[in-house]
């Protein structure tokens, strides 16, 4: 299966942004230092900061520009994570290990986290590794794509069906890999997790389907979607 990747990085401080094409899909891939990467959910009111723009309203009254943003994982009505959500130290909802329907609850599900060391990791949700006394940020999601470098044993090759998602996983080189479907472009679990494979990746999660939206060194404000959890960089 081969793959195309093209640069797209603007500029010395720009996040880069790479076109890859594979299993006849294309993606929009950005892969990060864990120092770079934040997770933003409520403002100081209490509020979910719900779109792009309103992120980046905060960051920019604090004189930050926000570089990246993409919506970090499946939630609730409300603009509630559906499960374990850490923030700057602070577990604002726990870790969720009920079952289900949906995506969320195909087990086994995971937490991708960013520990107090500046590690991240993507891991099972009820590993030992989730240790939430020891997280910076955690955001809980499901399925998992892979878990050491295998797909999730409920992925089929073949199967019919064709989603827009988007997920994230760690690199060899312990970046944090996001990746999505390009405009137009729909993918299967299988080849999703294929994807991150081939992106050096043993360890990676789904975030979200349809809805999911990501903005790469924005000009200005971006409207975008609802959603609860952002992944943000700023610059």
């Amino acid at each position: 299966m081969a793959i195309l990747v093209i640069g797209l990085g603007v500029g010395k401080a720009a996040v880069v942004e790479e076109a890859i094409e594979h299993a006849g899909a294309k993606f929009r891939v950005v892969r990060l230092d864990p120092a770079k990467v934040e997770l933003a959910w409520r403002g100081d009111d209490g509020k979910p900061y719900e779109t792009f723009d309103r992120v980046q309203k905060a960051y920019a009254s604090e004189g930050k520009k926000v570089g990246f943003l993409m919506n970090a994982g499946i939630f609730e009505p409300g603009l509630i994570p559906s499960g374990l959500y850490v923030e700057k130290g602070k577990e604002l909802r726990p870790l969720n290990l009920k079952d289900g329907k949906g995506n969320f609850f195909l087990k086994p599900n995971g937490v991708f986290m960013i520990d107090k060391g500046g590690k991240a990791r993507v891991v099972e949700s009820k590993s030992r590794l989730v240790q939430t006394q020891s997280a910076e940020f955690a955001v809980q999601s499901g399925p998992l794509l892979l878990m050491d470098g295998k797909r999730h044993p409920a992925f089929r090759n073949g199967s019919p069906n064709l989603k827009h998602r988007n997920g994230v996983g760690i690199d060899g080189k312990g970046r944090i890999v996001f990746a999505m479907t390009d405009k137009r472009q729909d993918v299967v679990f299988w080849d999703f997790a294929g994807l991150f494979l081939k992106l050096g990746c043993k360890d990676a999660l789904f975030l979200d389907g349809d809805i999911s939206q990501m903005a790469v060194n924005p000009e200005g404000p971006t409207k975008s979607n609802r959603f609860a959890a952002m992944f943000v960089v700023v610059e």
